[in-house]
C-alpha cells in the first residue's frame, strides 16, 4: 500500500475517501427509513447494499493515491505490517476521523435533519464488542492478503462483498472502523451508536486489527511473497 504521491493529498484523500463513506452508510440508513419504515430486514438490505457498492468505488479512486485507507485499523495494521511512517500514519487518522463527521453531518444535512443530533441507540454488551473484533480481523484480513499475495486488483470487490455480507453475519452490523464509530455518535438514523457503547467497539476493533496483523504475518511474510496464482 505504497505511493509517490505527496502526504498533502494522501491525508485529503483519506478524508474525502472517510467522509464519502460516511454520507453512503448515514445516507442510505435515512433514505432506508423513510423508503421501509415497517420493516427492519429491508432497511439493513438497502444500508448494506449502498454501503458495499461505495466502499467499492471508493477504493478503487482513490487506491493510488493513499492506498484508499479510510479506516485508523486498517492505517494501525499497514504501520505494523509494512513499516509505513508513524508520522503519516497518525495523520492519516486524523484526517480519516475528521472526514468521518463531515460526511456524517453531511448526510444528516442532506436528509433535513439537524447537523448534529447524539444517537441514544445502545450498542452495548460483549456479543456485540466480540463481533466488533471478529468484523475487524475480517477486513484487516482481506486488505493484508489481497495486497501481499498480488490481487490488487480485486481488493475493492473483495472489501465490498465481505462489508456488505458483515452486516448481516455480526451481531453489530459490522462496523469495523473506528472513525465510522466515532463518528456515527452524530446521527439520529438507525446507524448511530450511543457515545457509550463506543469504547467497547473500539476494544473490539484493535483486538480484531492485532490479531489480523498476526496471522497475515504468519500466513504471507513479506519475505515470501506469493504469486497470483489459483491455490493448489
Amino acid at each position: 500500500m505504497v505511493s509517490i504521491v505527496d502526504p498533502a493529498r494522501k491525508l485529503a484523500a483519506e478524508f474525502i475517501g472517510t467522509a464519502l463513506l460516511l454520507l453512503a452508510v448515514v445516507g442510505s440508513a435515512w433514505a432506508a427509513a423513510e423508503l421501509s419504515p415497517n420493516d427492519a430486514g429491508l432497511r439493513l438490505l438497502q444500508n448494506s447494499l449502498a454501503t458495499a457498492a461505495a466502499l467499492i468505488a471508493i477504493i478503487i479512486a482513490l487506491f493510488t493515491v493513499s492506498g484508499a485507507q479510510i479506516n485508523p485499523a486498517v492505517t494501525l495494521a499497514n504501520w505494523l505490517l509494512e513499516r509505513s511512517s508513524g508520522r503519516l500514519a497518525v495523520g492519516y487518522v486524523i484526517a480519516q476521523c475528521a472526514g468521518a463527521f463531515a460526511g456524517c453531518i453531511l448526510a444528516n444535512v442532506m436528509f433535513d435533519r439537524r447537523a448534529v443530533e447524539v444517537s441514544t441507540l445502545d450498542r452495548g454488551g460483549w456479543p456485540l464488542i466480540l463481533s466488533e473484533a471478529v468484523a475487524t480481523f475480517g477486513l484487516v484480513l482481506i486488505i493484508f492478503a489481497a495486497v501481499r499475495s498480488g490481487r490488487t486488483t480485486l481488493l475493492p470487490f473483495a472489501v465490498g462483498a465481505y462489508i456488505g455480507g458483515a452486516y448481516f453475519f455480526t451481531a453489530s452490523t459490522s462496523f469495523a472502523n473506528p472513525a465510522v464509530t466515532i463518528a456515527r455518535t452524530v446521527t439520529g438514523s438507525f446507524a448511530g451508536i450511543d457515545p457509550a457503547s463506543v469504547p467497547g467497539f473500539l476494544i473490539g476493533q484493535i483486538i480484531g486489527a492485532i490479531a489480523a496483523v498476526a496471522v497475515v504475518a504468519f500466513l504471507l511474510p513479506k519475505t515470501a511473497p506469493v504469486k497470483d496464482r489459483p491455490p493448489t
